[in-house]
């Protein structure tokens, strides 16, 4: 791991290229079917012309920018393992530029997922083909793992300063004060609200419990008996519950309840 000259890397960027190599083996390893182990590189990758770079915005928890260098070689050997080609290429295609890039956005996937703990929140990450970056950078990472063949596939990671500061304001902000909870409305307040709720009430002048057959047998002009006597205070119903007792009466040509009982509601000990 390589760093800016003066520069140390803190323990938030180190986690956070950690999990982006560990990311990459394991998105790698998928593809080629065998397993993949990056290195730390001693020494910082020579610049070519040739090479293919990416700049990756970060969004969500935390905010910034960082870019994905590859040598051409490593990059056309990514997107070959990732096509299923296993005839070698001379040079990258567009379609091997395509298929690199698709490729790093699964790896940017899995590593939004492994990062957001440790972030505090939501990782996204928006993976673009592009030039090298203009933004000075914090660090500089490099990788490197052998294939099957034994040759080398090396990438470079660079965070930018506003990535690095974002990373560890991270650690420095204190923990936010949970705000004090709501105080409870008061009884009457509660109460109040309920005041205007309409509810269905129904009088009971008594039941029956009949057989299949006879219910399917009534027909106009049947009587059925019920279980209360005539002079037997009827019942007021709210939602099958008994609220309320009293006598029938002709209100303006309308049935009426007189109340003269209110059933005790309160439970038996």
């Amino acid at each position: 791991m390589t760093e800016t000259p003066g520069k140390e890397l803190t323990p938030q960027l180190q986690a956070w290229l950690e999990a982006w190599k560990t990311c990459t083996q394991n998105v790698l390893s998928q593809v080629s079917a065998q397993t993949i182990t990056f290195e730390i590189a001693s020494e910082p990758l020579p610049t070519v012309d040739s090479d293919l770079w990416f700049t990756i915005v970060v969004g969500g928890a935390v905010r910034g920018e960082m870019s994905l260098r590859l040598p051409s070689t490593s990059g056309m050997h990514m997107a070959q393992k990732f096509l299923g080609e296993t005839e070698p290429a001379k040079d990258i295609t567009t379609e091997h530029k395509e298929a690199l890039e698709e490729l790093l956005r699964q790896i940017a996937g899995l590593a939004a997922t492994a990062l957001a703990p440790a972030a505090g929140g939501e990782v996204q990450f928006h993976v673009a083909a592009s030039s090298a970056p203009s933004w000075s950078s914090a660090s500089t990472t490099c990788f490197r793992a052998p294939d099957e063949a034994g040759d080398l596939v090396t990438f470079e990671i660079q965070i930018s300063a506003a990535l690095s500061s974002a990373l560890q304001s991270q650690v420095e902000q204190p923990p936010a004060a949970k705000p004090a909870p709501a105080p409870a409305p008061s009884s009457s307040a509660s109460y109040g609200r309920l005041l205007e709720v309409g509810l269905d009430v129904k009088l009971r002048f008594g039941t029956r419990r009949m057989l299949l057959r006879d219910v399917l047998a009534l027909s106009a002009g049947m009587v059925v008996e019920l279980d209360s006597q005539l002079h037997q205070p009827v019942d007021l119903l709210l939602d099958g519950r008994v609220i309320a007792q009293g006598e029938v009466v002709i209100v303006d040509g309308k049935y009426g309840l007189r109340v003269t009982e209110i059933p005790d509601s309160a439970p038996s000990a």
